[in-house]
């Protein structure tokens, strides 16, 4: 909880130091349209990707199998489209990331790998 509460603090104060840069570097005009330009294409990309995942969670569901990975690049699509909502460009940057194919395939491995140690730690299963 203490993690989260930091997070909703340090978060907006860096963000606001990198746009105050941003600013100072390439002016306050340019600044405000880069934060447009990487909110339109952050939205066209989230479009794009969630229909993607759409129309491959229905292929799967049709061959009868669950979607599991498919609903896991929804959730990551939905994720990286809520920080295309905050503004800055850190949170932009990170959820455009996560809008592209490659880099939610990297962030499902690290995740089902983490979750894997997670679940078997509570359980106390043991591979042999």
């Amino acid at each position: 909880m203490a993690v989260l509460a930091l997070l909703f603090l340090v978060v907006p104060i860096v963000e606001l130091a990198v746009i105050v840069q941003v600013g100072q570097a390439v002016g306050v005009w340019n600044t405000i349209g880069l934060l447009l330009l990487m909110s339109v294409l952050g939205g066209w990309l989230m479009k794009r990707e969630g229909l993607g995942v759409l129309r491959r969670i229905q292929r799967t569901v049709e061959q009868g199998r669950v979607p599991s990975t498919e609903l896991v690049d929804g959730v990551l699509i939905v994720v990286g489209g809520a920080l295309m909502l905050t503004p800055g460009f850190l949170s932009d940057v990170l959820g455009i990331s996560l809008l592209l194919p490659p880099v939610r395939a990297v962030v499902r491995r690290v995740a089902a790998r983490r979750l894997t140690i997670a679940a078997r730690a509570r359980t106390g299963i043991i591979d042999l």
